[in-house]
């Protein structure tokens, strides 16, 4: 049967909208839990889930009963009438910001994550009177519709597109593994924060008009751990030096917390381990825990009441809608039951020994480190440091065959791979994981990377 289906996906399927990372691709028959199964019933571990949209689980028995129960109820409305749910979960994102960062705000929907994007830059747009032009970081990743493709910092997600002269200003991210000899990684981010502060001394560093004192950028977007970048974790004092950098020159900063939102740093948002406030913050994936597309911003009031952003500026049919937003209140409600930051810190404290116990016996390890359940593992030759791409697909193809095996049966292993080299193995397993799935997890990585090694 997957034979005829992967034929007939040549044939009648466009290729630009997946990525097939093993070949043949990979079909699944299930999940549960922290696994997936084939059709042979083999489990595969995953240890990405969904790209951190699967936060809580696959088939997560609550938030599927609460998805039944809305089916039942009010399954779908347009986007132009109101439903209890949407207030709801408007009100609880709103209140949360306000009780941590002092400041009234507002909460627009939409549906994925590239859309909320495109949202927050009609935003910061139109606050700065039509400015088109945006920071955003080297190794930054924001989505791949023409407008988040601009603040993107890949190339190739515009090659083929024509010129984008909104393109942002691209600027280091601080990444301590490859900090430069002789310096802390405190000095590091320092130095990369005093470097950019250097743009606005005068005129003649083209982004800043001292006589009226206006830049002619509008907004900074960050993600404050790198996403498809690696899971590069900044120096605590990075964004205190760049947020006081912004803030002297009426810079906003869009906070893209697509990826890390939604506890998977042990905090709802992973900016507020770093001790700075958003003007605007943005979020997806998930928020409804993959079974229903939903995204979302929250904004200063200033930047998003109605008289400076007023009805119909954006505009999406299936924003808001009552499958996302119950869904989404309720992932909301279940983490706010119990201390859910320390049980994911927990879970990644464990996690993380685990990584530091295998690079101890790998020297390929080069690094490791994370916030919570957001870690990483740099794959790099046997010097521990040149990166190595060929060792980490070949893992990557060996997980996926379903010929690994744990407790004497056949097992499978999922893993995303990121990173400015495409060698860092991201780890973003259910934020429900067990302690006994992570020490399965460090048995299986310890056997890829044996098996990866052979000649």
């Amino acid at each position: 049967m997957n034979e005829q289906l992967l034929a007939d996906e040549a044939t009648y399927c466009s290729f630009g909208d997946t990525v097939h990372y093993v070949n043949p691709p990979k079909v699944f028959a299930g999940c549960e839990g922290s696994y997936m199964f084939d059709e042979a019933g083999t489990p595969y571990l995953d240890l990405q889930m969904w790209y951190s949209a699967v936060n809580f689980g696959y088939r997560n028995k609550r938030l599927e009963d609460v998805m039944k129960r809305q089916l039942e109820t009010l399954p779908q409305i347009a986007s132009q009438y109101l439903h209890p749910t949407k207030i709801e979960l408007a009100k609880w994102i709103a209140q949360d910001a306000q009780r941590k960062w002092g400041r009234p705000g507002r909460v627009h929907f939409n549906v994925g994550g590239a859309q909320a994007i495109e949202d927050s830059l009609k935003i910061v747009r139109n606050a700065s009177q039509g400015k088109s032009l945006m920071f955003a970081f080297e190794g930054g990743y924001h989505g791949r519709t023409l407008g988040a493709s601009s603040i993107t910092s890949s190339y190739r997600y515009r090659r083929r597109f024509g010129h984008f002269g909104d393109r942002a200003q691209f600027i280091p991210f601080p990444y301590p593994f490859r900090r430069p000899k002789g310096m802390t990684s405190e000095e590091y981010a320092d130095a990369i924060v005093a470097e950019f502060a250097r743009k606005f001394e005068n005129e003649y560093h083209a982004v800043w008009d001292p006589k009226t004192r206006q830049c002619e950028y509008a907004a900074f977007y960050v993600e404050p751990i790198q996403g498809t970048g690696g899971y590069v974790v900044p120096p605590a004092n990075f964004y205190t030096g760049l947020k006081k950098v912004l803030d002297e020159h009426g810079i906003l900063m869009v906070v893209d917390e697509i990826q890390m939102g939604f506890w998977r740093t042990g905090k709802l948002w992973s900016i507020e381990n770093f001790g700075v406030q958003p003007d605007v913050l943005v979020f997806a994936k998930a928020l409804t825990n993959g079974l229903n597309p939903l995204s979302g911003l929250w904004a200063r009031e200033e930047l998003i009441n109605p008289t400076v952003f007023p009805p119909g500026s954006t505009h999406s049919t299936f924003a808001s809608n009552p499958l996302g937003t119950a869904l989404g209140l309720e992932v909301l409600k279940m983490t706010a039951e119990v201390d859910y930051g320390a049980k994911v810190r927990a879970s990644g404290a464990y996690f993380l020994e685990g990584l530091k116990d295998l690079q101890k016996r790998h020297p390929e390890i080069g690094d490791v480190d994370g916030l919570g359940l957001a870690l990483r593992a740099e794959i790099c030759t046997a010097d521990g440091f040149t990166p190595n791409r060929a060792l980490l697909d070949r893992m990557v193809d060996i997980g996926l065959s379903g010929r690994l095996e744990y407790q004497g049966r056949r097992a499978g292993l999922v893993l995303d791979v990121g990173g400015y080299y495409k060698n860092v193995i991201t780890f973003a397993p259910s934020l429900e994981i067990t302690r006994a799935e992570i020490d399965e997890a460090m048995v299986l990585l310890d056997q890829l990377l044996v098996y990866a090694k052979r000649p």
